[in-house]
């Protein structure tokens, strides 16, 4: 079964753009499966297995959203945990300090890595290459600065979100599994929708050749200002999500530069330019994490080599290694042309 779309009906044929696959099919299915089963997870999973998948799918969400910044954009950024930070804080106010419903507040608080996006990329976006990267590393650094002396939040020594026991185990759980849910379909189901519009199309020529692109029209610099707009909101729901199944943040904790390690591991051996790489990848650093973290500075070692290691071997991952043996994409974004004949 394919997803088709008459263009022209003149000549001998009938030609068509495909825009589905069969696997996209099979892919959709599983993907709305298991997002229903993420939703139902207070029904069947453990507060351990919820916590653990509320942590898989945050690493999903910052990654994607740092694949449509790096992968399309061309903005390699290493300082998303402002965006991190900022909104996690702006649940945290919100609901302990202005009494607003936690479940609620992680939705106002994306508004915050929203706001922060727009001075920042005015600052940036004349940067370019590794002084764009450095400078998104010192915002966040100067975020984190902030916070930890900002009396109102508490400074360095933190906040609880003490709010949170005016509800059941039950009722937290149900909560956090909802908007895990929710941040999905945002973030990897908002980016696939993105990059099968005409907007994606300007994404993969800005990729491919920013300067052919503009010549064709693309307006780069609004497009990378919007893509960074978007990611910014999206780094910042992971954030505001995860933070309230921890109940407790701190400035190093809500600007741990280890949010842009994993993103960038995850993408880089994954697949840089692929949802299917974002999920491949943070599958791996998940489990990685879990079996082998208790080695501690030797399992970093390992996971820098490996990336390293897929850079310069195989810059498209692991599924791009895939791709290579099968052709079944899981998020079809190609226009291909067929023709019918009489």
């Amino acid at each position: 079964m394919t997803e088709t779309v008459a263009i022209n009906s003149d000549g001998p044929g009938i030609v068509r753009v495909q825009r589905q696959t069969t696997s996209g099919f099979v892919a959709m299915a599983l993907g709305t499966s298991m997002i229903a089963a993420i939703g139902s997870m207070p029904w069947w999973a453990s507060q351990g297995q919820i916590r653990d998948v509320v942590e898989l799918c945050c690493y999903i969400a910052v990654a994607a959203m740092w694949n449509l910044l790096a992968g399309y954009a061309g903005l390699v950024s290493v300082g998303q945990q402002a965006f991190v930070g900022v909104a996690a804080y702006a649940m945290f106010v919100m609901a302990q300090l202005w009494g607003v419903n936690p479940f609620f507040a992680v939705i106002l608080a994306v508004s915050a890595p929203a706001l922060l996006a727009i001075p920042t990329y005015a600052l940036l976006h004349r940067l370019d290459g590794p002084y764009f990267a450095i400078g998104t590393w010192v915002i966040a650094e100067v975020m984190r600065l902030a916070t930890s002396i900002f009396a109102y939040v508490n400074a360095g020594a933190g906040m609880s979100l003490r709010v949170m026991t005016g509800y059941s185990a039950d009722q937290r759980a149900m909560g956090v599994s909802f908007l895990c849910a929710f941040m999905l379909l945002v973030t990897v189901g908002g980016s696939y929708l993105l990059l099968r519009s005409r907007y994606g199309l300007a994404l993969t020529a800005v990729r491919d050749n920013p300067v052919a692109a503009a010549s064709q029209g693309v307006n780069v610099g609004r497009l990378r200002f919007l893509i960074w707009m978007a990611a910014a909101v999206g780094t910042g729901l992971a954030g505001a999500v995860y933070f309230l199944a921890q109940l407790r943040i701190t400035p190093p904790s809500a600007y741990d530069p280890n949010w842009a390690s994993i993103a960038i591991f995850v993408v880089m051996v994954g697949g840089l330019g692929s949802l299917e790489g974002v999920i491949i990848g943070a599958l791996i650093y998940f489990f990685a994490d879990r079996w082998f973290g208790e080695y501690g500075a030797i399992y970093l070692v390992v996971l820098g080599l490996l990336t390293l290691f897929m850079a310069i071997f195989a810059r498209g991952g692991v599924w791009g290694v895939i791709c290579k043996i099968v052709d079944a994409p899981w998020f079809p974004t190609r226009r291909t042309l067929l023709e019918d004949k009489p």
